[in-house]
């Protein structure tokens, strides 16, 4: 099995109302963001939108984004 090192990372806003949350996101993997109310549950959500992300290209015989240096 082959493993795959991607750079995430996890920034901390606001909500509208004033409330402190966390987005995250892929830089290499356009388009998967996601958030967490705390800084450990944003960077988990992410970690799990990658896996399954990549999971799927896997299955579906496509090419997995190389992370640059």
């Amino acid at each position: 099995m082959k493993a795959y090192v991607f750079k995430v990372l996890v920034e901390e806003g606001k909500f509208e109302d004033g409330r402190t949350a966390y987005h995250s996101y892929c830089p290499v993997l356009n388009g998967y963001h996601t958030w967490g109310y705390t800084y450990q549950e944003a960077l988990t959500n992410i970690q799990e939108a990658v896996s399954l992300y990549v999971d799927d290209l896997i299955a579906s015989g496509k090419a997995v984004p190389i992370q640059d240096s």
